[in-house]
Formats: structure tokens, sequence, C-alpha cells
């Protein structure tokens, strides 16, 4: 499937299903795709919300599927991936077949089935990316996970449990946390709550050790007042791009901000990242998000999934060429 110009919206988005050959170079796979999940940078790119996105392109950043050319230790075998870089700056996943880096794809647990392999790809490397680079929870430190429900969310919830860490999570409206974790996770409701006194309250006055905000300005002050000394804030998302700064309660605080753009990440290095929390998921400490049958799509309605995904659907959305 191809998009060959940006689009000026959503409803504009004209796909193409097109047939090329696809060629693979040294050190390369060719995969048979049998899944691929439609992310909302994925539709972002589509409308020329991101200026580096290059046209015609195929789109799509997850994929799970068959390797059918390639080393023989990984011919015959199901693996699943995903990137910065496929789908925006170069073809990407919602295809029939895909040719990507030998060391980019993870080998599929036998767990997961080909459609929630597809789904892990963009929220659990978002989550665990800026779990890392923030210095992964340890038991004893508490993380702030505001928007817990979006699927970054549950990713992050899901891999600060699975490391001892205990979570509390920030809902707008009241709602339990509808995602899989290995410990109880307490929520606070922020349309009827002060979430920063609660958060403080529940730490004992002390606040959260690493706050993931991944909904971003409308959420900073709350995060920022929220935040332990010496404690690490991660950010993944913006509405408004200007918030105040208070600098002295930065450094007096001896705070870490850290940003995460998995855009940035290649191929390569998001397989890197997938293979840390591959083992989680082979244990069933780390589980996928439910893939709904009618949330699966066939790519000549291509253009119905990306309103979907549009639409802030819950659910994971996947292509099944």
């Amino acid at each position: 499937m191809r998009l060959l110009t940006k689009a000026e919206d959503v409803g504009s988005i004209v796909p193409v299903i097109e047939t090329r050959r696809l060629s693979r170079g040294e050190g390369d796979v060719l995969i048979e795709v049998k899944a691929a999940a439609v992310n909302p940078s994925d539709v972002k790119a589509g409308i020329g919300m991101m200026p580096y996105a290059v046209f015609p392109r195929t789109p799509g950043r997850d994929f799970a599927g068959r390797v059918i050319e390639g080393p023989d230790n990984l011919v015959g075998r199901d693996v699943y991936g995903s990137s910065g870089d496929l789908g925006i700056r170069r073809d990407g996943t919602h295809a029939t077949h895909l040719v990507v880096e030998a060391d980019a794809v993870v080998e599929k647990p036998a767990a997961l089935s080909l459609e929630e392999a597809a789904g892990i790809g963009v929220p659990f490397v978002t989550a665990m990316e800026g779990l890392r680079r923030a210095g992964l929870p340890v038991p004893g430190e508490t993380v702030l996970i505001m928007g817990i429900n979006g699927k970054v969310g549950q990713a992050a919830t899901q891999i600060a449990t699975w490391r001892g860490a205990r979570v509390i999570g920030v809902v707008r409206k009241d709602e339990p946390y509808e995602g899989h974790a290995n410990a109880t996770v307490e929520v606070i409701v922020s349309s009827s709550t002060d979430v920063a006194a609660r958060a403080r309250e529940l730490t004992g006055g002390r606040g959260a050790n690493i706050v993931f905000n991944t909904v971003g300005d409308p959420y900073y002050q709350a995060a920022h007042q929220s935040t332990a000394l010496k404690g690490r804030q991660i950010f993944i998302a913006a509405v408004d791009k200007i918030v105040q700064f208070n600098i002295m309660e930065f450094y007096r605080g001896q705070h870490t901000y850290v940003g995460i753009d998995t855009l940035g990440l290649s191929s390569v290095a998001t397989g890197e990242v997938l293979r840390e929390l591959s083992p989680g998921f082979a244990s069933g400490h780390l589980k996928p998000f439910p893939i709904l049958p009618g949330s699966i799509y066939p790519l000549d309605e291509a253009r119905a999934a990306y309103r979907a995904v549009a639409g802030s659907a819950r659910n994971r959305v996947i292509f099944k060429p």
C-alpha cells in the first residue's frame, strides 16, 4: 500500500495498492508481513504533520511476520519489530512484504499471536526507551504515570511493575486502570482531585521517583509538583509547546527531564529495545494489547483503518495483509 503524496486531512488520505519488487541487500531479511499495526504517527505523517516524511512511500512502523529470505538462522522464523524510520523516511510495514535489517527483527515469543506481536511496537518501545533513559525503576521506587490508560501509559505500567516498582496512575475522568499490571495500581482522577497533593499523600510526602508524562503540558505543573527529590520526569508528547518553567525549583529539586522521540530510533536500535522486553513477554510479566476482531483490517480498507486511529480508537488497529 502506498501514499503518493501528503493529504490535507485524514478524510483525504488516498492509499493506493501497488505491486512492486523489493530488493534485499546484504544483511537484510525479506519478511512476509502477517500483521502490521497502525499508529497515530502513521496517520500524522500522511497529513504532513511530520515534514521529514518522504513521499511516495509505504507507511507503517510496526510489524510481525515470517522471514522468507535472509540468514539461514532466521529463514522460516516468526519475528516482530518496529522502527522510527520505517514508513516515515523509507518504505514501511503496511504491505504484504517488507525488507529490513536482520538485526532489527526479534523472534516472536511462542505465547503471542502474530497480531498481538504486531501491536507491541511503538507503545512498548516508547515506554521502555523512556524508562531506560530515565533509569529503570527498582523495587521501592514509585512511578507516577500521567495518562495511564493510553497505550504508552499501559506499557509503562507493565514494565514498571515488572521491575518491582509501585505505580500510581492519573486519569482525566473517573475510570479504573484498564491494562495488565504485576501489582496493584492506584489511580488519581485529575478532574476531581489535586493530583500533586494526592500523589504526595500516597507517597508519604516524598513524591514520585519517576513521573512518566504521556500527555505533556496539561499535566506539566502537576507532574513537576509531584516529583520527588532527585526525581526523573519523562516527556513524550505536547499539546501546547510552551510551559512556564521554574528553574530554581528544578535545580533545587535536583530533577532530571528526559525527552523521548522514537522517530529518532533506527530499526536496529528499536530491535535492541524490543529484545530487552521479549523475556517479559515470554514469562507473562508483560502482556500484549488485546486485538479485537473489529479492529483488524485488510490493506484495501486502509482509509477506514486510518480514520479509526485518527478518531482516537482505544484499541490497537491492525492490518492483516
